[in-house]
């Protein structure tokens, strides 16, 4: 699932070199390998999981089956099928659920990576109708769920919720607003993308949070570091189902061996580290405010204050094109990236960004991130020629 950001072709250039150039990183996920890089990473990555002298799988089989074990076990479900994306995973999931339940209408948030970023599949390839909890940048609450004015035979839930700042609910907003659902007759999907960050939050295992679902969508590279795919897990009957549907939509590929070779690895690294890189999140996030405090920024937020993940956003009174270049300048003369893209927002002069805090992170203190955003800032008011970082009036009037 790509989501679509501002970068303009020079400075996504310039910010890839400095970036492949820096010999420190706060934030991003190395997507800037080569393709030589990224084939000799997995090599190494995978030299020591079992099953490599087996041949390659065809059609789902191998390696790609044991991916697919793996993941029921690490959810608790009965079952799960590789998918080569999320956005064709949860569009046969609810498709699924829609024949069942024989209501074709499904409650998810407007920010929901289905409405957002999919160009209405939903609607124009699977049929289905969708109805909005709220309009809230938050996750909807048990009483906005109960106060739909009409049926729906599915409740969809981004957990967490990327583009309102990769918001949770609390474990027990969470329960609630899952019962609601069960009191409307409603099955409950969850959007896990992220799912595998979630436990630090909610203080449970995969498997409890998995249980409260009918069904359950995980990503293998948004958190995980693997080149592609995604599973959708459940009831044994479903998955079955959920497989018919995936040759139906053109999802049976060949051959996905570097993409479930790749899943492996990721579960195996990654996974494990998730709890250190959502708990360092807050320690970067705290250190941000502090430069953007102790640097006169006129006004900033971090969203959420405190990460609910490894992932939160920056939001900033400044065009975007100026952050951007004083982030790749900095980058390109202390060898240090700090900040990925910068986007603009629907308030002219006010941008935002993106911070996911991985191994890359972890050796940051908080006064290493104090200094190096001081640095980015620095560039910002000296390329505005101005003292008092009043970059939000000045950018309306530029926008």
């Amino acid at each position: 699932m790509t989501d679509n950001v501002f970068d303009p072709g020079a400075t996504r250039e310039r910010r890839v070199a400095a970036r492949r150039a820096s010999e420190r990183i706060l934030s991003g996920s190395g997507a800037e390998a080569t393709v030589g890089e990224r084939l000799a990473q997995l090599a190494a990555e995978t030299a020591g999981l079992p099953g490599l002298d087996t041949r390659v799988d065809m059609y789902g089989d191998g390696i790609v089956a044991e991916l697919e074990a793996r993941v029921a076990e690490l959810l608790g479900t009965e079952a799960a099928a590789f998918f080569p994306t999320g956005t064709m995973a949860q569009q046969v999931a609810l498709r699924c659920w829609a024949g069942r339940t024989g209501n074709r209408t499904v409650a998810l948030h407007p920010l929901a990576h289905p409405e957002k970023w999919e160009r209405d599949a939903f609607s124009l390839v699977s049929g289905l109708r969708v109805v909005h909890p709220t309009r809230e940048a938050r996750p909807p609450t048990a009483e906005e769920v109960r106060g739909l004015e009409e049926p729906f035979g599915a409740l969809s839930l981004e957990l967490p919720l990327r583009d309102a700042g990769f918001l949770l609910p609390t474990w027990e907003e969470l329960q609630e607003t899952v019962e609601a659902a069960r009191e409307r007759d409603a099955v409950v999907h969850f959007d896990g993308a992220r799912l595998w960050e979630c436990p630090s939050h909610f203080g449970v295992g995969l498997p409890e949070i998995a249980a409260l679902a009918d069904s359950v969508y995980v990503s293998f590279y948004k958190s995980l570091g693997g080149i592609s795919g995604a599973a959708l897990a459940g009831p044994a009957t479903l998955v079955e189902e959920a497989r018919a549907w995936r040759h139906r939509y053109g999802g049976n590929v060949f051959q996905q061996w570097p993409a479930a070779l790749a899943a492996l690895a990721g579960l195996d690294r990654e996974l494990p580290r998730l709890p250190s890189y959502v708990a360092h999140a807050k320690v970067v996030a705290r250190a941000l405010e502090d430069a953007f405090r102790s640097s006169g920024v006129p006004w900033f937020r971090m969203n959420p204050p405190v990460p609910h993940t490894h992932q939160f956003q920056v939001w900033l009174p400044y065009p975007a094109e100026a952050l951007d270049e004083a982030s790749v300048s900095f980058a390109e003369e202390t060898r240090t990236t700090v900040f990925g893209v910068w986007t603009p927002s629907p308030v002219p002069g006010v941008s935002f960004t993106e911070v996911t805090v991985g191994a890359s992170a972890l050796g940051w203190t908080a006064a290493d991130v104090r200094d190096a955003a001081g640095g980015v800032l620095r560039r910002i008011r000296a390329d505005d020629g101005r003292a008092d970082g009043g970059g939000a009036d000045d950018g309306r009037a530029e926008h």
